[in-house]
C-alpha cells in the first residue's frame, strides 16, 4: 500500500538530513533481513535512507520500497529509491537518485514534479553545475576514498569535492569509501554530510556503529 505522500521538504531541512544517509545493499543481509537492518540504523542515528537494488524484480523491489518507505515515514525520514524513478514515481517515493548514467537529471524532474526529492551523482565540476542547473536538490560525489562497495566507481580528489562545494548552492554530502576512522579526513570540505553503506549495513553491530558513525560525522561537519 502507497504511504501518504510527504510535502515539499525545505533546503535547510535537506540540508540537515543528508548528515548521515545510509545506502542499503542486500549483500549484507544474513541473520537480519533488509527492513530489520534498515531499522537497526534509523534507531542508530541516520538521517536519510536510499534503497539500492540492483538485482530484485520490479515487483519485489517495489513492495520492498514500499514498506522501507512507511518505516521512514514513520520516523520522519526522507526516503529515496535508487535510479528507478518509474518506481519512485508509481509508490509516490519522496525521491530518487541518479548517477551520471541514468536518466538525467532534468527528465527525473519533469517526471517526479518539484516537490520530489531528486539526488544526482557527480564526479566532476561540470556534472556538479549541470546537474544543479537541471533540478538537482543535493548531490553525492565521490568516491572520496577507494571503495568495493562499486566497481566503477571513480576517486573524486579532496581538492575537486572542496571545488564542487563551492561552486554549487545546493547540498553535497560525500560518498564512497567513507568509514568511522577516515571521515574526519573531509573536514573542511564544504559538505553538510557522508553517504555510506558498508560502514553501516557491514557492521555486526548496525545500531552502536551508525551512533559511533553519527558522531564522528557531526564532529567533521561542525569542524
Amino acid at each position: 500500500m502507497r504511504s501518504d505522500k510527504r510535502s515539499k521538504i525545505s533546503k535547510e531541512e535537506l540540508q540537515n538530513a543528508l548528515l548521515l544517509y545510509a545506502v542499503t545493499d542486500r549483500r549484507w543481509t544474513g541473520e537480519l533481513n533488509l527492513f530489520q537492518q534498515v531499522e537497526l540504523a534509523i534507531a542508530g542515528g541516520a538521517t536519510f535512507i536510499q534503497l539500492r537494488e540492483k538485482n530484485l524484480s520490479e515487483s519485489a523491489f517495489e513492495k520492498e520500497a514500499i514498506a522501507i518507505q512507511n518505516l521512514c515515514r514513520a520516523h520522519g525520514i526522507p526516503f529515496v529509491v535508487n535510479d528507478n524513478v518509474e518506481i519512485a514515481k508509481r509508490m509516490g517515493a519522496d525521491g530518487v537518485h541518479v548517477g551520471q548514467s541514468d536518466m538525467e537529471a532534468g527528465d527525473v524532474r519533469a517526471l517526479l514534479g518539484p516537490d520530489a526529492i531528486l539526488g544526482v551523482s557527480a564526479q566532476t565540476l561540470e556534472q556538479a553545475k549541470l546537474a544543479e542547473a537541471r533540478g538537482a536538490d543535493y548531490l553525492g560525489v565521490g568516491a572520496v576514498f577507494p571503495t568495493g562497495s562499486k566497481d566503477d566507481a571513480i576517486e573524486v580528489p579532496f581538492e575537486t569535492l572542496k571545488a564542487i562545494c563551492e561552486a554549487v548552492s545546493i547540498p553535497v554530502v560525500a560518498i564512497g569509501g567513507i568509514s568511522e576512522e577516515n571521515v574526519a579526513e573531509l573536514k573542511g570540505s564544504g559538505i553538510c554530510g557522508i553517504a555510506v553503506i558498508s560502514a553501516i549495513f557491514g557492521k555486526k553491530n548496525i545500531k552502536k556503529s551508525t551512533e559511533e558513525l553519527l558522531i564522528k560525522t557531526k564532529e567533521m561537519v561542525e569542524a
